[in-house]
């Protein structure tokens, strides 16, 4: 199966380390998407490598980037001019060792072939010629940045074959130590998109039309529906370097949201042949007047991404849940199967196994504000032979440190699980090499961090880091295998031998341990008894006790109600007692508790009528109960 321009693109960064991805999709427009073919224009070519002495001489010319090529494509180009005899006619410098180039500026494409000893100085006396730009207003984009003294020879420079440069004329003129200064501060611009806030910090040789790139990486709004508040007003903004728009110090404000105008929109069709080359068709949608900007590549608008992990996410393991459902849906089903669990399970799952059963523990940390993350997640996690290998070996953990909440319990995680130096290890890896993978092994009986993968790398880096940890760890788990295996047959013998002796040992004490404990249970029993009926005589004598101070005294006099209680058989006795007529039915309750008869075992019948008055209430005097001036009741066991 021919592969697809996402896979050619990731094959063409891997080998050719061109991390811009706006110059690696040039260079493959330029080869029609042949892969070979696009490798090969960019090899560096055979020429004179000695290095030219650099000159502190003031220079009228105005580096505005740091070796940044800015890139046009090629669909659809505006005119030309072959600026090709004019750039060769001078006499003075052979055509042995030329130096092509092609010079945008104001709209056209000048081809201009110069030797390589010329200097940066002569090369901008003919672009004065050929695009009418004064030297002392050039703006050169492309060429090298710093190292770009008007002294230095241009094969010095490292230029590319065919290397691409953005002329333009300043709408003024900077000193150039003015210019230099602005070069090297770092700007912060801060993004406001819908819901969301981005803090961006770029170089000053960074562009306009590079910081549009990020944020369509980071809101899915490409560059041409992109509608922006806050710019300068600047000629050719997007070709021009922030040192020179002119931003707001220490922080520049600028708000960006979606278009509404309706432009024209491109399906891409991928179209497999037999033979190991695939080709690309866009066909065309018109639904009104399109007005917009033109891009390299024209996608069809998709809804804004949902973040991979809610804020302030308060349960870890629900955390990974969410990360692994949501990367799913994002970058589709060519994706690790990520561990949903806590990082101290997916330890216990990876590295805490017998050592033949072990595992790699790879932690994904991901961070929405990088703009190596949709990059890295679609092109490299998603390669065939990386996910192969993350299956077979690797128990992949997965985490989203975009917010600071969430950030801190990882890290919190880490320490408890890993060590605080695993932790400070995470918490330095800045945000611009994010997203990174993380390896942990665990190697005679020490569990820690192995290596980071950060994400500015390529496929074939990250699959060679990933198997460099993997012989690493293969060949410490099979020494640990190994010494697990002697281990094993040393403790089995010594199980035996220590098996054998008890069964000995248990034969020759088996009955004198039989005798002892049926003694002992006999005796045990007895006691417990003994125990029971003390323990319970204690208790009733200390309720009778209790009940018998609660019965008050017998009266003298006054209205007095005598009760007579007739014994339960075998007895054949009475029990006579003179209460107060307003004494309460407890207190005759009570008499009979202390002489041994507790209501909760006896029942108190009255004759007429025939009730028991232990289901009246307690507090009832006798004289209500129709007990004075005398009655006989009568006990009954329950």
């Amino acid at each position: 199966m021919a592969e697809n321009r996402e896979e050619i693109l990731a094959n063409f960064q891997g080998i050719t380390a061109i991390e811009n991805v706006a110059e690696a999709i040039y260079h493959l427009e330029e080869a029609n998407w042949d892969l070979l073919g696009a490798i090969n224009r960019v090899m560096p070519q055979d020429g004179n490598s000695s290095a030219a002495a650099a000159s502190n001489d003031t220079h009228d010319i105005e580096m505005i980037d740091d070796d940044i090529s800015v890139i046009t494509p090629k669909t659809h180009p505006p005119d030309r001019e072959d600026g090709t005899q004019a750039s060769t006619s001078s006499p003075k410098y052979n055509s042995i060792d030329l130096v092509e180039l092609q010079v945008h500026c104001n709209n056209k494409i000048h081809e201009i072939k110069i030797s390589g000893a010329a200097t940066v100085s002569d090369l901008k006396k003919q672009l004065e010629v050929i695009c009418g730009v004064p030297v002392c207003r050039q703006q050169i984009s492309g060429l090298g940045g710093s190292r770009a003294v008007p002294t230095a020879q241009l094969h010095t420079l490292a230029l590319p074959h065919n290397a691409v440069l953005r002329l333009k004329a300043a709408d003024t003129v900077m000193a150039d130590d003015e210019v230099a200064e602005r070069l090297t501060l770092t700007y912060a611009l801060h993004v406001k998109c819908e819901d969301e806030e981005y803090t961006l910090k770029y170089p000053g040789t960074k562009t306009v039309q590079e910081v549009k790139n990020d944020i369509y990486a980071l809101t899915d709004i490409p560059v041409r529906h992109q509608s922006w508040t806050g710019w300068p007003t600047v000629t050719g903004l997007d070709d021009t370097v922030l040192a020179m728009v002119g931003l707001d110090l220490p922080q520049h404000e600028l708000s960006v949201k979606r278009s509404t105008t309706k432009q024209k929109e491109y399906k891409r069709i991928i179209v497999e042949s037999s033979d190991d080359e695939s080709s690309v068709e866009e066909i065309e949608d018109i639904t009104d007047d399109f007005t917009g900007e033109h891009d390299m590549f024209d996608v069809v608008q998709s809804e804004r991404l949902q973040p991979l992990m809610s804020e302030h996410v308060e349960d870890e393991a629900l955390g990974c849940i969410e990360f692994a459902s949501r990367f799913r849906a994002r970058y589709g089903p060519n994706t690790p199967n990520f561990f949903e669990g806590t990082l101290h399970d997916a330890i216990k799952e990876s590295c805490l196994k017998p050592a033949k059963e072990r595992k790699l523990l790879g932690v994904y940390l991901h961070h929405e504000q990088s703009v190596l993350s949709n990059v890295f997640c679609a092109q490299l996690l998603g390669c065939e032979a990386v996910l192969q290998t993350l299956q077979a070996n690797f128990v992949v953990y997965g985490w989203d440190l975009t917010n600071p909440d969430n950030n801190n319990m990882l890290l919190t995680s880490v320490t408890n699980a890993l060590g605080p130096v695993a932790s400070m290890t995470i918490r330095s890896i800045p945000v611009d090499r994010l997203p990174a993978l993380v390896i942990i092994m665990r190697v005679r009986s020490n569990t820690e961090i192995y290596s980071v993968i950060n994400g500015n790398v390529g496929v074939s880096e990250l699959l060679g880091g990933l198997v460099e940890a993997l012989e690493r760890f293969s060949a410490a788990r099979d020494d640990e295998a190994r010494m697990e295996r002697e281990r094993d047959a040393r403790q089995r013998v010594k199980r035996e031998q220590d098996e054998a002796y008890q069964r000995s040992l248990e034969a020759d004490r088996a009955k004198e341990e039989i005798k002892k404990q049926q003694e002992l249970e006999r005796n045990q029993e007895l006691e417990r008894a003994e125990s029971e009926r003390l323990m319970e005589e204690a208790k009733k004598e200390a309720e009778r006790e209790t009940a018998a101070r609660r019965v008050p005294a017998e009266p003298c006099g006054g209205d007095v109600a005598r009760i007579r209680v007739r014994l339960p058989p075998p007895h054949h006795d009475c029990l006579e007692r003179r209460f107060h007529a307003h004494d309460t039915l407890a207190a005759l309750l009570d008499f009979l508790a202390s002489k041994g008869y507790p209501q909760e075992q006896y029942k108190v019948i009255a004759s007429w009528p025939r009730r028991d008055l232990t289901t009246e209430s307690p507090s009832s005097t006798l004289k209500a109960l129709k007990l004075y001036p005398q009655e006989t009741v009568m006990l009954e066991e329950r």
